[in-house]
């Protein structure tokens, strides 16, 4: 009995008395702990059950707080109970890193236990050499789906979309459809509708369970048959896939080829992940960032990564600093110029990032378009001259209060006007420009609009002054 206990003890203890996560939602380190002892002492047991129980979510943190080499240990320990859709819940890096030390035969034990859009996801990040290592091990007919699948464009539909789905000929009644059903053992994992094809293949129409299920089975599937059902092409681009689901609340939607053939399903939970990939790169190219760079990724990739736009940036501070030389004489007259200039330049560069940053995610949601785009261009002008004159009057009262110079208040006043409307129109105008010409908006117009509002905040308030002060 005791000795019992003691088998029982490690998995009982990581499982039942160590929580994964703490009151945050943190992972304990005490359990990340445990799980490495029982990696390093190659202690199997608690290890399969663990991985047998965790979510696939909570696998993938799992595998990402432990350190490389046991990464891929407890991947080989745990065997068949690893649950590889884990791997695509961790950043790029560390799956390739993963997937590149396992053996390939390992690797398509593993894919084979996974629905084809997780395992196309999986393998899409690795190069065609080890990719067809792996689809070497597969079985032909699930080697065929796979590199189907591989063949779309990157980013569109039919790199999403998973092949299992069901079919049924549109002359069949409810009750011909749901035996069917009942008698085929490899049905999806999840699915939420049927769809009606022709011998060919070709889409017929959609039929959702709740229709199925509220119908009677001498009802024929043609009275349920929805022929109007949004569908995709397997070429369109993802980001427009989940547009149209957060458009029309789908739950699913039916991929068709070029000859109108069913070929897959994109399901809800594949366009959340769309929905949190195109966000987290739009966050990352605003801030100059490459859109593959992970937290994961070395010091030297990431500082390569990050290189160019930091170097462009470089050059357009060369070109707003070169205006601040025209007025060099003026500075020298008046020192108080030189300290105030930055405040002019500083509050039209932040007014024009909120503008952009507005405008740069209603062109990706196709919120802004051409018919309110002069509505939303005067509208952001406005809202720049009311900060305007607002915060004009807030700097000149305390340009004076500094300086004690009553005619520096009104001359940075007037130049904070003028940066915030032209920060505004940047901010909307560069966006829109980038949209027209095919270009990401959200990569180019940091550097654009900073630039912009720093070369008229300078040239507008030493301007300005030259004039008030008869400076020369």
């Amino acid at each position: 009995m005791a000795e019992d206990m003691d088998i029982a003890r490690p998995a009982d203890a990581i499982l039942g008395h160590l929580p994964m996560r703490d009151e945050n939602g943190e992972i304990r380190p005490e359990f990340v702990a445990e799980i490495t002892r029982a990696i390093h002492e190659a202690d199997t047991a608690p290890l399969r059950e663990i991985v047998a129980e965790l979510h696939e979510a909570d696998l993938g943190d799992l595998v990402a707080a432990l350190a490389p080499d046991d990464r891929v240990s407890l991947v080989e320990l745990t065997g068949a109970d690893f649950d590889f859709s884990a791997l695509n819940e961790v950043d790029d890096a560390v799956r390739e890193e993963i997937l590149e030390e396992l053996e390939p035969e390992t690797v398509a034990e593993g894919v084979r236990e996974l629905e084809s859009d997780d395992a196309v996801e999986l393998l899409e990040a690795l190069d065609e050499k080890d990719q067809e290592e792996i689809l070497e091990k597969l079985p032909q007919e699930e080697r065929d789906t796979l590199e189907r699948s591989l063949l779309y464009p990157e980013n569109s539909a039919g790199r999403r979309m998973q092949s299992e789905f069901i079919t049924v000929p549109p002359d069949w009644n409810v009750g011909q459809a749901i035996d069917y059903m009942r008698n085929t053992p490899d049905l999806p994992h999840r699915f939420y509708e049927i769809y009606a094809v022709d011998k060919a293949q070709h889409w017929q129409g959609a039929i959702s369970l709740d229709a199925l299920l509220r119908s009677r089975r001498p009802v024929p599937l043609a009275d349920l048959i929805d022929e109007d059902r949004r569908r995709v092409s397997a070429l369109d681009d993802q980001e427009e896939v989940a547009r149209m689901f957060g458009k029309y609340n789908l739950v699913a939607a039916p991929v068709v080829d070029t000859t109108n053939r069913l070929v897959g399903v994109i399901t809800i939970d594949d366009v959340v992940d769309v929905i949190e990939e195109e966000a987290d790169e739009d966050l990352k190219a605003l801030g100059g960032v490459t859109s593959d760079e992970e937290l994961s990724d070395s010091v030297l990739t990431t500082a390569k990564g990050r290189f160019n736009w930091l170097l462009v940036n470089l050059a357009t501070a060369f070109l707003a600093s070169s205006v601040l030389g025209l007025f060099e004489g003026q500075l020298e007259k008046m020192v108080a110029l030189a300290v105030l200039a930055p405040i002019v330049a500083s509050q039209g560069g932040n007014a024009a990032t909120q503008t952009m940053t507005v405008a740069v995610r209603a062109l990706a949601t196709r919120e802004l378009g051409s018919n309110n785009a002069f509505r939303v261009v005067v509208r952001e002008a406005l809202v720049g001259l009311v900060n305007g004159v607002a915060f004009a009057l807030i700097t000149g009262v305390a340009a004076v209060a500094w300086f004690k110079i009553p005619g520096l208040g009104i001359v940075i006043g007037l130049a904070i006007i003028c940066n915030l409307v032209a920060g505004a129109l940047g901010g909307i105008l560069i966006p829109i420009v980038l949209e027209r010409v095919r270009a990401d908006p959200a990569v180019a117009s940091g550097t654009f609009v900073t630039t912009i509002t720093d070369v008229v905040g300078f040239f507008s308030f030493l301007g300005i002054a030259t004039l008030w002060f008869g400076l020369n």
